[in-house]
């Protein structure tokens, strides 16, 4: 068996690319964006037209909004700070999409969460109708539940789980994907 066939070479490998992307997102937010509202606060004192000011101090908030909405689609700082319910509560709020939320409070490792969170990005981006979502850890799995959702997007939830070493399925209207949690 080669290593790129290797199902444990696979999953360490998916879970360091989460971690390499928890890593740029802290530097976009920490070096970057810091500099930015560095620069915003500077505009605030320069002797010049107010006008001017003022303008300039919009395109540099402009551009801070564009950083940080790159950096959370690398990998939301609230999930790194806070877990998956937050998370996800705030992007539902974000889209107004209906959804009942049930989040387990317990932490699982950035892979899991992340592969987790970017699974039900993608299935709430693509449904129309109310959606119940649950998500327990089970054992040393994230096991999350999307009630109301087209089967068919089991297979955007199997995009993320299947590297870890997880999988996904749907029967009865409902999409069950399984998150190792390593």
């Amino acid at each position: 068996m080669t290593t790129a066939d290797d199902p444990t070479g696979r999953r360490d490998r998916r879970r360091d690319q989460w971690q390499r992307r928890r890593r740029l997102e802290r530097r976009l937010h920490d070096g970057a964006a810091l500099r930015i509202s560095s620069l915003a606060l500077r505009l605030g004192v320069l002797d010049a037209p107010r006008e001017q000011i003022d303008a300039l101090q919009g395109e540099v908030a402009s551009a801070l909004d564009e950083l940080r909405a790159v950096a959370a689609g690398i990998y939301p700082p609230l999930l790194h700070e806070a877990g998956l319910g937050p998370a996800l509560l705030e992007r539902v709020r974000a889209t107004g999409a209906d959804v009942a939320l049930d989040v387990t409070d317990s932490r699982c490792g950035p892979a899991a969460e992340g592969a987790a969170y970017f699974a039900l990005v993608e299935v709430l981006a693509t449904s129309d109708g109310p959606l119940a979502v649950t998500a327990r850890r089970d054992g040393t799995d994230l096991v999350v539940t999307i009630a109301g959702a087209d089967p068919a997007l089991a297979a955007a939830v199997a995009d993320e789980a299947t590297p870890l070493g997880g999988d996904a399925h749907a029967a009865a209207g409902t999409i069950v994907g399984r998150f190792p949690c390593g």
